[in-house]
């Protein structure tokens, strides 16, 4: 079979170049331009990589317009309905979901991970009291890298799996330590008995002098919360781990500059964005003034939580999450919470607002994780952190797909210079 091209044309010399082109399972296809510059002289121009393939990968898929995620191939909705958050992450690391046995031995490699070497106690003492969550975590998942030299020789696969391990067991210990740290109470340490999400509730909420009792609605929520939030294509977190990654650093900085780029407000930071959101607007019956300032073009108010980037349709998490959101909050929230009533009339009038609906500005997987979140008890500045323990699973599933590929280079973008022409130095008694 011939292969498949597309032929680009220089309309000012004339000169002609075959590109391949390398077809996709599922999406578009990509042109192969790596002879390009080599053939032509010219590189690429796309600010924000929109219309780049920076990478292939056989991890996940979205589909924007028509509102669809796949990991691996399977349906987030088949995932979120079936499975576990720990299921799942072996899916993610090791390609196909594992049988019964596999996920025991899994699971229980997990658990053996997730202590921290109690020297470590020292490093989150050395942080100010009222240091922010994401600030600690940062610095913390770097400082594996210091603890644990047995598995940082990335040319290993087993060196590699190791890693992988630690970081899934251990984010939720350091998050936990994290929040502690930031309320002035003492860490908890895990407990092997709990699961994935059980245990990060434990070690958030329960303090040495009482007994603790996990309440399952909180547990399956976060369990599905974190399903929903593994992985996302090449979105800038993951795209920055697969960089740091390209240049040989060990995993756990690699997954520490993830951490970092999920802070912006722009990407981890949007459930947090939707709580102070909502905190401006206040009451409910401020709801009609701000929708109406959301939808002037000459003011800087922006609803936060609703529409998205990607997907032009329904987020597919945001439907998934909307159900287990409103059980949480009907079973959860005894008393009056103005803060999530005020959430639950936004979204009732903004669905119903043909302003909304024409451009499918629907609530996203943002807007509902926060409120869950809430009712749980998690305070806003841990959100991202939050983010963050799911995240990883994806962003070690990418560094690990990445390493072991054969095409794998050091990634180094190029630009297209616009500053002042080459000129000479003038000395400093000749200038005007």
């Amino acid at each position: 079979m011939k292969e498949h091209t597309v032929t680009i044309t220089d309309n000012k010399t004339g000169q002609q170049i075959e590109l391949p082109v390398k077809h996709a399972t599922h999406g578009p296809s990509a042109v192969d331009i790596g002879r390009l510059f080599r053939e032509t002289g010219y590189f690429t121009f796309d600010p924000g990589f929109l219309s780049t393939a920076s990478c292939q990968s056989s991890l996940t898929y979205l589909d924007g317009e028509k509102g669809e995620l796949l990991y691996r191939g399977y349906p987030i909705e088949q995932l979120a309905e079936k499975s576990s958050f720990i299921e799942v992450a072996y899916l993610m690391l090791y390609g196909e979901l594992p049988d019964q046995q596999q996920l025991i031995a899994f699971n229980d490699v997990i658990i053996r991970h997730s202590m921290l070497n109690v020297t470590m106690n020292d490093f989150f003492r050395g942080f100010y009291h009222n240091a922010h969550p994401m600030a600690i975590m940062v610095g913390a998942v770097g400082s594996l890298s210091a603890f644990y030299h047995d598995s940082t020789d990335i040319s290993n696969a087993r060196h590699r799996e190791i890693a992988a391990h630690r970081m899934i067991a251990k984010m939720p210990t350091i998050a936990a330590a994290c929040y502690k740290h930031s309320i002035g109470e003492p860490q908890v340490y895990p407990d092997n008995s709990l699961s994935y999400a059980g245990n990060l509730l434990r070690m958030m909420f329960s303090v040495p002098c009482e007994q603790f009792e996990i309440n399952p609605i909180a547990e399956k929520a976060l369990d599905l919360i974190f399903i929903l939030h593994i992985d996302h294509e090449q979105n800038a977190s993951t795209s920055t781990v697969r960089l740091a990654g390209s240049s040989g650093a060990n995993p756990f900085v690699c997954i520490a500059s993830g951490i970092a780029a999920l802070w912006g407000p722009a990407h981890g930071g949007a459930n947090e964005a939707v709580l102070t959101m909502l905190n401006e607007i206040g009451d409910v019956k401020n709801i009609p003034k701000f929708l109406e300032r959301a939808k002037d073009k000459n003011d800087p108010f922006r609803l936060m939580g609703f529409g998205h980037r990607v997907y032009k349709n329904y987020d597919p998490r945001a439907k998934i999450i909307r159900q287990m959101c409103h059980s949480v909050l009907g079973k959860l929230c005894h008393t009056n919470d103005p803060t999530l009533e005020l959430a639950q009339q936004l979204e009732e009038i903004a669905l119903n607002d043909e302003y909304f609906i024409e451009r499918k500005l629907y609530p996203n997987v943002d807007f509902y994780s926060g409120l869950i979140y809430k009712a749980i008890g998690i305070p806003t500045n841990m959100f991202t952190v939050m983010f963050a323990i799911a995240r990883t699973v994806g962003w070690v599933a990418q560094w690990m797909e990445m390493i072991a590929d054969d095409n794998q280079r050091i990634g180094r973008p190029r630009q297209l210079y616009i500053g002042p022409a080459r000129r000479d130095y003038i000395e400093i008694y000749k200038r005007k």
